[in-house]
């Protein structure tokens, strides 16, 4: 006989937390590795980032109370230029082009540790 969906064993979820740079947020779990804007360090140093929302793999925390023991250790891994985006504008029958480019920079960053949870 088949089981049903309630019977199955529970799996635990996994912990992640929720952090906030460059004014955007990522959801991010141990040794993710993500791409943010420019941070002023040097490759290879070590970052305790602050806390928006966690989840310690039973329940969500947002409480900032709770949350002020929370942090998250991350390795600049790198910082460097993306690729170069061309942007070409015009008015048609004015004869006004104008033609720029633009290289973003990042740091690639990698999750070491969630820390508090």
């Amino acid at each position: 006989m088949q089981k049903r969906f309630w019977e199955l064993e529970q799996v635990g979820f996994e912990m992640y937390a929720v952090i906030k740079t460059g004014g955007k947020q990522y959801k991010v779990t141990t040794n993710d590795e993500i791409y943010v804007a420019k941070i002023d360090a040097t490759d290879g140093t070590e970052l305790d980032m602050d806390v928006v929302a966690a989840n310690n793999g039973s329940e969500l925390i947002v409480d900032s109370a709770k949350l002020g023991t929370v942090s998250v250790t991350s390795k600049v891994l790198k910082s460097a230029k993306a690729k170069k985006i061309t942007v070409f504008t015009y008015k048609p029958k004015k004869n006004q082009k104008r033609k720029m480019g633009h290289r973003q920079q990042y740091t690639k960053l990698q999750i070491s540790a969630i820390n508090g949870l």
